[in-house]
């Protein structure tokens, strides 16, 4: 049985990822400084390996199976970016990948994943399940289940984007984290409560997708229908069990945007800060940018996390 992830894993999850994943940048504007009245620090996940923050717990997830575990390969559900990163991170390790992955996935997501040598399993994410067919996998193959977010060793992988950033800028006030199924923000959480204690987390999830909203107010899990949203990466239906009860302790709130919202805040970045956001990787800063937040002089993060997304779907959706 995994115990909870705490800060000591996370900081051995930064020692296991030196010189694997990249030490993202952490961009300023002065655009979004003066439309805020705050100090806004954008940590760049878009330029982390197979393109997003989840390169950092897949590795680190497969860097700790055992010699055994290896061999026998891993297995993964994902709509797009955690399938990417395990395919890349097992390859790296030299050990077999399988991701299942909906039918609907960006095609530049699943190409990705083929490319890194994973093999794909398709599925329907309106009528199947795709928990129950990566068990069913593991099980009749003896590979090892590495889900997407509901993972301690996943979890203290993605907090090492929040480490970095605390520690190339020191303390925040806030810190806006994209959630989907909580990896990052849980991850983020444990960084923050060691390296910046009064810092205050905002989780942002899509407004057609608030189940984290919804579990943070009832304080339990609330599980909705496939939400209908261009944040592909924040399809998810709920939050995870070790997700969410760090959540419910240790964020401030959690707060949605529109896909609207979404499509200004990828303009902004490809206009003014001229790099390419994904629109669930651009979650965290439509809340910082489009939605007046109290912020005046205050030291602000915003944690990008992805830049996945085809140059055809990315020039539509900006063009809006």
């Amino acid at each position: 049985m995994l115990h909870e992830p705490n800060y000591a894993d996370l900081r051995q999850a930064a020692e296991r990822l030196a010189g694997v994943a990249h030490q993202t940048p952490v961009l300023t504007c002065a655009a979004a400084d003066r439309s805020t009245s705050a100090r806004v620090f954008f940590k760049c996940e878009n330029f982390q390996r197979a393109g997003a923050f989840k390169f950092r717990g897949a590795y680190n997830a497969i860097a700790l199976l055992s010699a055994s575990e290896k061999r026998a390969g891993v297995v993964t559900f994902s709509s797009g970016n955690h399938g990417q990163a395990i395919a890349l991170a097992a390859r790296l390790q030299s050990v077999t990948a399988v991701v299942v992955v909906p039918r609907d996935a960006p095609a530049s997501k699943i190409a990705a994943a083929r490319d890194y040598g994973a093999e794909l399993v398709f599925y329907d994410r309106q009528t199947e399940n795709r928990e129950d067919i990566a068990r069913r996998i593991a099980r009749e193959q003896g590979r090892a289940l590495i889900p997407p977010y509901d993972h301690p060793h996943v979890i203290a992988g993605q907090g090492t984007a929040a480490k970095e950033l605390f520690e190339e800028v020191g303390a925040l006030d806030y810190l806006f984290v994209c959630l989907g199924g909580g990896g990052l923000l849980a991850g983020s959480a444990l960084a923050a409560n060691e390296l910046s204690p009064n810092c205050k987390l905002i989780g942002v999830e899509p407004e057609r997708g608030n189940d984290g909203q919804q579990s943070f107010r009832l304080g339990r899990i609330v599980t909705i229908p496939v939400p209908d949203t261009i944040a592909d990466g924040a399809r998810t239906t709920h939050l995870g069990e070790h997700t969410f009860r760090i959540i419910r302790d240790a964020v401030e709130d959690i707060v949605t945007v529109s896909d609207r919202d979404l499509t200004q805040t990828m303009r902004f970045f490809a206009e003014r800060m001229k790099i390419v956001v994904e629109p669930t990787g651009a979650l965290a800063a439509a809340a910082v940018l489009q939605k007046g937040f109290a912020l005046t002089g205050r030291r602000v993060g915003v944690l990008i996390s992805g830049g996945n997304v085809d140059a055809t779907t990315f020039g539509e959706l900006v063009a809006r």
